[in-house]
């Protein structure tokens, strides 16, 4: 059986959302949102932010066990979408000296973006999901002007420390 064509993206933004965050994901062409629970899309950025964690997370965790047992991640694919949920697997390979095998695994798109970023390794979306969901790029960079637009707008409301009073 011949595997179906995939298509290489990235994650382009994490956003906070009242039940969750929004990750947002595509590539130069298109981007496409999937909602994930605030602790996931908290591990997603900061893996995108490289920030040393003090404990392991949970993603961190599984990754440990992943190199403690000598398993590489190969990558991750979103592989379907149904009814505004997404599905997704991601491909590990073990090697022994009596050869090699390839372990796929049923995942939740938000826990195998994780795991990928935090082992550098690739993201997939299948074509046919890719083909199938709406193009958020403008919203994205819609929300991206607003938040530097804040952002903007929040430093020149700081004090600068030149505008103390220094009693003359």
């Amino acid at each position: 059986m011949a595997s179906a064509p995939v298509l290489p993206v990235s994650v382009k933004g994490v956003m906070p959302t009242a039940n969750g965050c929004a990750v947002f994901i595509g590539d130069e062409d298109k981007t496409f949102v999937i909602y994930v629970d605030h602790s996931v899309g908290n591990a997603i950025q900061m893996s995108l932010d490289g920030v040393k964690k003090e404990r392991p997370l949970t993603h961190d965790l599984i990754g440990h066990i992943l190199t403690g047992l000598g398993v590489t991640l190969e990558h991750v694919v979103v592989n379907d979408v149904k009814d505004g949920t997404f599905f997704a697997r991601i491909l590990l390979r073990m090697k022994n000296e009596l050869g090699q095998k390839i372990v796929e695994l049923d995942a939740r798109p938000s826990d195998s973006i994780a795991l990928a970023l935090a082992h550098r390794r690739p993201i997939l979306v299948a074509k046919t999901v890719y083909d199938a969901v709406e193009d958020m790029t403008e919203i994205l960079e819609r929300v991206r002007k607003q938040q530097a637009e804040a952002a903007a707008e929040a430093s020149d409301d700081a004090p600068a420390e030149d505008d103390e009073d220094d009693g003359k």
